[in-house]
């Protein structure tokens, strides 16, 4: 699978933590705006997020998939912004 190839290194139970760490994060990232309640999620997971997408940049970049390392540093940007938004010395919360 192009991309998935990084899965061949690793056990099944560290491609599944992952999966569910990222699953985790879409829910962080959403839910908390949706129902209104600790908005403080938001930026914490956007900054862990930051650190996930680090640990992939440096796993693409060791199997030289260096057009997967520009795309999660295109996703660590987005969180990035996201966080420094949200704890950042204005931030933009409503």
């Amino acid at each position: 699978m192009h991309g998935g190839g990084w899965t061949e290194g690793v056990g099944a139970w560290s491609v599944k933590v992952l999966g569910l760490l990222e699953l985790l994060a879409a829910v962080g990232l959403v839910l908390p705006a949706l129902l209104d309640r600790v908005p403080v999620m938001v930026p914490v997971t956007a900054a862990c997020w930051v650190l996930l997408m680090i640990g992939a940049m440096v796993t693409h970049g060791r199997r030289r998939e260096f057009a997967f390392v520009a795309l999660n540093l295109a996703y660590l940007a987005l969180a990035a912004f996201l966080a420094w938004g949200r704890f950042g010395p204005e931030p933009f919360t409503g």
